[in-house]
């Protein structure tokens, strides 16, 4: 099982593999209301954490097969 730092690295790589590959999908990170706490203290452990690698991976995998159709 990861722990936290686990975790927080691998959204790390994610994250920089998106900005330094798909810049265009790395802009709208910042829009992406699934990072918006809908609460006034939100809790950040490490299960929050985990949703958010995955909502992330899910977004560039469908940025991936959606943008594949122009490639030769």
């Amino acid at each position: 099982m990861k722990n936290i730092r686990d975790v927080l690295t691998e959204i790390e790589k994610v994250l920089i593999a998106v900005q330094t590959n798909y810049p265009e999908l790395y802009r709208t990170l910042d829009e992406n209301p699934i990072t918006i706490p809908a609460k006034n203290h939100p809790d950040v452990g490490k299960e929050a954490m985990l949703e958010y690698l995955e909502s992330l991976k899910q977004l560039l995998k469908h940025h991936l097969e959606t943008h594949k159709k122009g490639i030769s």
